[in-house]
Parts: structure tokens; C-alpha cells; sequence
């Protein structure tokens, strides 16, 4: 897989948007938001909760500035952001499955309504770094 691939002007924009949100929710892991971030920590998570919310706060402050400053290698940071929304979904249906209200998420649609949206920031983190582009490059090079 080509790892440097050029990314457009709007790609950009979406990635640095990304940065920011993941700085933000990174530093609410952190701070203000603890609490609600541990309440969506799976039972299953062999960490303690608090463990988990710190590490996982760091790992997306870590995440944020690579996007927003990181210029090569950008594919494979998509393809790992993108791997780490995954990792994380189970934390969203815990809130769901749960009945936890967090993040102004007080009813059972809206926090189902959340479940939907968690595709769409693995398809955001793909398509701004050029992952996507790098991915279906590499499939057309095997092809040939």
C-alpha cells in the first residue's frame, strides 16, 4: 500500500476538523467529560474503567495531533484512527444496551441514533488521510 498519498484541499479541512475533535475529546478523557467516558466502558475491558478512560484519552490526543501535524504516513494513520472507532463501538452500544444516559444522550433513540454515526467517523478518518485512495491503489497494483 502507498502510504503517501496527496490528499485534496477539502480532504485537509475534513482531517484537520478530525484533529481537532479527537484533541478535544482526548482531553475531555481526561478532564471534564471522565466520568461519562467511564460509564461507556464495557464490563468485559479487563482494565479498570478509569485506566481505560486515560489511556484511551491520550491515545486520542496522540491521534489528534498526528492528524493535524503528521505529514507522512498519513494512509496508514487513517487506517489505524479508523481501526481504533471500531475498537471503541462496543463502548457505544454498552451505553445503549445499558440505558446510560452520557453526552446529553438521555434516551434509548438518541443513543441508538449514536450507533449509526460511529461508520461514518471510520469512513471520515479513511477518506480524509487518503487511506481509501492508498487501499484501492494497492487492490489495482495486486490485480496487475
Amino acid at each position: 500500500m502507498q502510504h503517501q498519498t496527496k490528499t485534496t484541499t477539502l480532504q485537509d479541512a475534513a482531517r484537520n476538523i478530525l484533529g481537532t475533535f479527537m484533541l478535544t475529546a482526548g482531553t475531555g478523557h481526561l478532564t471534564f467529560a471522565r466520568r461519562e467516558f467511564q460509564a461507556q466502558v464495557p464490563d468485559f475491558v479487563p482494565l479498570d474503567k478509569d485506566t481505560t478512560v486515560l489511556l484511551s484519552g491520550v491515545a486520542e490526543i496522540g491521534m489528534g495531533l498526528a492528524l493535524l501535524l503528521w505529514k507522512r504516513e498519513r494512509a496508514l494513520l487513517g487506517l489505524g484512527l479508523g481501526a481504533f472507532y471500531v475498537a471503541v463501538f462496543p463502548g457505544n452500544v454498552h451505553q445503549y444496551t445499558h440505558h446510560i444516559d452520557a453526552f446529553g444522550l438521555d434516551t434509548d433513540e438518541k443513543r441508538l441514533a449514536r450507533l449509526f454515526f460511529q461508520p461514518v467517523l471510520v469512513a471520515w478518518a479513511l477518506w480524509s488521510t487518503g487511506a481509501l485512495k492508498a487501499l484501492w491503489q494497492s487492490r489495482q497494483q495486486k490485480k496487475h
